[in-house]
């Protein structure tokens, strides 16, 4: 007879035991009482963990459930199609976020800089101090710059050098931004034959130069000091500046225009006058506006070496005609004479072709060797300033050639126009030093022999009827 099975008995469950029978250390057998059989059944039963599970499982048991559910990534949903989606009503996926856009560093002349994080500022300090001191040392065994030190006109006083005055006002220059400030109702108060020697320190040895504001507050009286009466006594005392001194600063932190404002003010607008009823009635007649300084004789406008392309030559023809007593003139390391410096590239198209836009190209002095516009500036300057007796061209090497050509009736005139000049100063500015290349000394030897060519050409043009004249320059025994 067939067993027949209770399958509901076979598949209802036992009930479980209680925990604390299946817990219990007592109800386990003791590994050191299992038999080697059990022993091996009991270690094939177990599964094999890893370290890298062992770590990652105290990884899990030390982290708070807070911390983990914070720190946990978001699962990114399946994507389901567009029509399903709308069956099934599932909420759209939301849009990934934006991807952080990468910032873009530029340094302070606009270029990119590299990717990645800056360098350290020691780095960068360190390179940037050895290469300036490599390349100064470098500059100075090469060429060796006589600087504006040797500028001073003859004929004005500077204090000695090591005195006490000049301490005092080495000391003022060098600190002039503190001294402009807090001392500015004082400085009007130097006495009148130093203030010539403060403009040319502060214009030297300050670091941003002389500004119209700085001399304004040597030149002219603080306001709501003086009375109309007493100013007018006080301009008495302007006479007494003969010299103006602005080495280092003209046409670098003033402009020759400001100067010519300041020194010579134009008349200001008067309103319009009504028609007198009788023709013998009396009338105001305003008087032409004073200069600041009417017995201006020296002026210095030696420029730094460094920021020689900011002088303009318009604006000195443009003020050279007031400058009617002026006797001596400092021009030391002006450029080329040229009206349009910044055209020199600039050209323009024609249908014969194309032309230089400015009078002087690149390419106009040395290989076309034409002076006609250099020339036509030097005849205008020459006939403004025709009371000069001494003339500083230090530094001008370059256009030394200038002095003596001649281009149709262009040129300048040593015997007519500039026939009183005595003393004309014709140095390099640079001295070739021990580790000068080749052709360095040789440019070095072109311009003393220049120079000795224009002493030569205002001897011949002057032929013994005008003044003696003296030209100093280098000699070829300093290399």
């Amino acid at each position: 007879m067939p067993v027949q099975l209770d399958w509901h008995k076979a598949h209802t469950h036992t009930p479980p035991l209680p925990a604390a029978l299946i817990c219990s250390p007592l109800n386990r057998p003791a590994a050191g009482h299992l038999s080697p059989k059990s022993h091996k059944q009991y270690a094939a039963d177990r599964p094999s963990r890893s370290v890298n599970e062992l770590l990652a499982n105290l990884r899990r048991t030390s982290i708070s459930p807070s911390t983990t559910l914070q720190s946990a990534l978001p699962v990114a949903a399946p994507s389901v199609p567009p029509a399903i989606r709308e069956i099934l009503q599932i909420p759209d996926t939301p849009a990934p976020a934006p991807r952080r856009l990468a910032r873009q560093r530029f340094d302070g002349n606009g270029r990119r800089l590299p990717a990645g994080p800056p360098p350290p500022r020691s780095w960068v300090a360190r390179n940037s101090s050895d290469a300036a001191h490599e390349a100064s040392s470098m500059s100075q065994s090469r060429l060796r710059s006589r600087g504006l030190e040797d500028t001073c006109l003859p004929g004005t006083y500077l204090p000695d050098r090591g005195s006490l005055i000049d301490i005092v006002l080495q000391k003022l220059a060098y600190e002039w931004a503190f001294h402009r400030v807090y001392n500015q109702y004082h400085l009007y108060f130097v006495p009148n034959h130093l203030k010539a020697a403060l403009i040319r320190y502060v214009g030297i040895a300050s670091e941003a130069g002389l500004s119209l504001s700085d001399l304004k507050l040597i030149l002219l009286p603080p306001p709501d000091t003086f009375d109309e009466t007493e100013l007018n006594s006080l301009t008495a005392s302007n006479p007494e500046v003969n010299y103006l001194d602005l080495s280092g600063s003209a046409c670098r932190s003033i402009k020759l225009k400001e100067i010519s404002d300041l020194l010579f003010p134009a008349r200001e607008d008067q309103p319009t006058i009504e028609l007198q009823e009788s023709w013998d009635a009396s009338e105001s007649i305003p008087s032409p506006p004073r200069t600041l300084l009417p017995n201006l004789t020296h002026l210095s406008l030696a420029l730094h070496p460094g920021h020689a392309s900011s002088a303009s030559w318009k604006q000195l023809l443009s003020l050279s005609p007031k400058l009617t007593t002026l006797t001596h003139l400092s021009l030391a390391y002006w450029p080329e004479p040229c009206l349009t410096p910044r055209s020199r590239l600039a050209t323009v198209s024609s249908p014969q072709g194309r032309y230089a836009y400015g009078g002087t190209n690149l390419y106009s002095h040395s290989l076309d060797h034409d002076w006609s516009e250099a020339l036509l500036v030097l005849r205008m300057l020459s006939k403004n300033l025709y009371a000069l007796e001494f003339l500083d061209l230090t530094g001008c090497c370059p256009w030394f050639p200038a002095l003596m050509a001649e281009t149709g009736h262009d040129f300048v005139n040593w015997a007519d126009h500039w026939g009183k000049i005595t003393e004309l100063r014709l140095y390099t500015g640079w001295t070739p030093g021990p580790d000068a290349m080749p052709s360095e000394r040789l440019r070095y030897r072109e311009g003393v022999q220049t120079a000795k060519d224009v002493e030569r050409h205002i001897r011949t043009m002057r032929a013994g009827k005008g003044r003696f004249i003296v030209v100093e320059r280098d000699s070829l025994d300093d290399i």
